[in-house]
């Protein structure tokens, strides 16, 4: 398979349910080639590969993939830089992080970027397909040991002091009794999916409510909005 980071190179693999359009952004040729490779093979839409920095921000911003599979090691500019940068621009991208790294500072840095997940190469094909899939829906994805670290830190974030409102600050916004209800079990560690199964409402139902309340309170992903919850408590009811 010739290198498609040179070129920003389109795989095409079998029409799936849905198709979600996926880049892969890793320096190593090989590696690079045989993600996209497996993950054009089960279906997804692998529409562009980037193996630096620069180029990833540049061609994610081109293309606007559904998920971005980021490797935190990239020349030219940081991995967490790329993730700050293209979620910044586009917050309804998701990000899978897949590093080489355990590091825990590594997976708190990548998840205060933006990442909704972080998975470790050691992981098997079948690990990262389904783990692009239920990033793509929103549903945070860490390779296991790591998701207790993650709501740990959440939490730690979330009793440091909030910065002092100002007097003419705008009351916060209101959230509708549903749209509360679905923040309380976000910030419990639910998947969308089984929030979606705990109210029986839909998978989409879910995400609207969880992007209704983004929008409202002007967050700009999970990380921000599962802080806001605990902040106000909403995990201890």
């Amino acid at each position: 398979m010739t290198d498609t980071g040179d070129e920003g190179g389109h795989v095409n693999g079998e029409e799936p349910r849905g198709t979600l359009r996926v880049m892969v952004v890793d320096d190593h040729p090989m590696w690079r080639d045989a993600v996209a490779r497996d993950l054009a093979e089960s279906g997804f839409d692998v529409v562009a590969t980037a193996g630096d920095g620069e180029q990833a921000v540049r061609r994610a911003r081109a293309v606007a993939p559904d998920v971005l599979v980021l490797d935190l090691n990239l020349p030219g500019k940081p991995g967490v830089q790329v993730c700050k940068e293209v979620v910044g621009s586009n917050p309804a991208l998701r990000v899978l992080v897949l590093s080489a790294s355990g590091e825990h500072a590594d997976v708190l840095e990548a998840v205060k970027s933006g990442a909704t997940g972080y998975l470790l190469k050691s992981a098997s094909t079948e690990e990262l397909l389904d783990a692009v899939r239920r990033t793509a829906v929103g549903d945070p994805v860490f390779t296991p040991g790591l998701a207790g670290l993650v709501l740990g830190e959440y939490r730690r974030l979330a009793s440091e002091p909030a910065p002092a409102a100002g007097a003419d600050e705008p009351r916060a916004p209101e959230l509708t009794d549903r749209e509360t209800e679905v923040l309380r079990l976000v910030a419990k560690g639910l998947s969308y999916k089984q929030i979606a199964e705990r109210l029986v409402i839909s998978h989409r139902t879910v995400q609207n409510h969880v992007q209704n309340t983004l929008g409202k309170l002007q967050l700009h992903n999970r990380v921000e909005l599962v802080r806001y919850a605990i902040q106000r408590g909403l995990d201890d009811e």
